[in-house]
């Protein structure tokens, strides 16, 4: 296990508004993605999910093999053992997102790409929680947030932009506003930080884009919580900063069905089960957000 000196990705300035985009986009609203397709006519959307092996890769995954009537869904994990995890499907690849070329087959032909790489940091072994005191927590040598969370999170941005893909949800988390936030101390690697130059890296490629900054996220069933949207990490101030990893997946799906999603970043919780009632209009919930970073 190597030790590195925690780097900052910039210095400066805060991060700005996506440099390409006005505060408002002239003419008609469009339908998102899969509804264009319908219309038309035409082949259904080809979708990829990268990060497909992880716990909520793996739920958008099957939802969109679920959706056949809506979409081609693909899958990227970084293992054999993760394609066999996952039901070892032929559309599923295998490759490494720190490598360009290793991911080109899975993104070669897709309408739109959902992210869902990340990081995951690693207890060290020793902890003993009878003692008292906290964990520690590293990344192993080639799979810090730098060389994950940015660097294979551009290497994402920049195949989908060069194929010309029509869209891309990126999944992110919310915290990012403070560089003291505690996550950015695991292994001391700023985990947060390195998330949110990918963002703005998406936000300024010039490719349609939804960003979700999702809350402490929960292995629950989805579909039985109202669902809350805001900006800026306001949520975090309150007591409903959570949400099911379920819904996370069934947003992203949303957000390629309506036009209301696209060129927008967004933090996302949930009230608890029982309070408020089960969000089923997801143009009404994206209708509420108004930025673009």
């Amino acid at each position: 296990m190597t030790t590195i000196a925690a780097r900052m990705p910039f210095a400066g300035p805060r991060l700005r508004p996506p440099c390409n985009l006005t505060a408002s986009r002239p003419g008609p609203r469009r339908a998102g993605l899969a509804v264009v397709s319908a219309a038309a006519g035409g082949p259904l959307p080809t979708v990829l999910v990268t990060g497909a092996g992880g716990r909520t890769g793996q739920i958008v995954y099957k939802k969109l093999k679920e959706r056949a009537d809506q979409f081609v869904g693909r899958g990227l994990v970084r293992t054999e053992e993760s394609k066999a995890k996952i039901g070892g499907a032929a559309d599923v690849f295998v490759g490494d997102i720190r490598d360009p070329a290793s991911i080109a087959p899975a993104i070669d032909g897709i309408d739109a790409l959902i992210i869902l790489t990340s990081a995951v940091p690693k207890m060290k072994p020793g902890f003993d929680p009878s003692k008292g005191g906290r964990p520690e927590f590293y990344f192993e040598d080639g799979s810090y947030p730098e060389q994950v969370d940015w660097i294979g999170q551009k290497n994402q941005i920049d195949a989908a932009k060069s194929i010309g893909v029509k869209q891309v949800v990126l999944v992110g988390s919310m915290g990012g506003t403070d560089v003291n936030h505690p996550l950015n101390k695991l292994g001391n690697a700023n985990i947060l930080v390195w998330k949110r130059k990918a963002e703005q890296y998406l936000a300024d490629s010039g490719l349609p884009y939804t960003i979700i900054r999702a809350g402490g996220l929960q292995d629950k069933d989805g579909g039985v919580r109202e669902l809350l949207v805001g900006k800026d990490d306001e949520i975090l101030k309150t007591e409903t900063k959570t949400i099911a990893r379920a819904d996370v997946a069934e947003v992203c799906l949303q957000a390629l069905l309506f036009e209301e999603a696209r060129f927008k970043a967004f933090d996302l919780a949930s009230k608890p089960e029982g309070e408020g009632v089960p969000t089923t209009d997801f143009r009404a919930l994206f209708s509420q957000v108004n930025s673009r970073f």
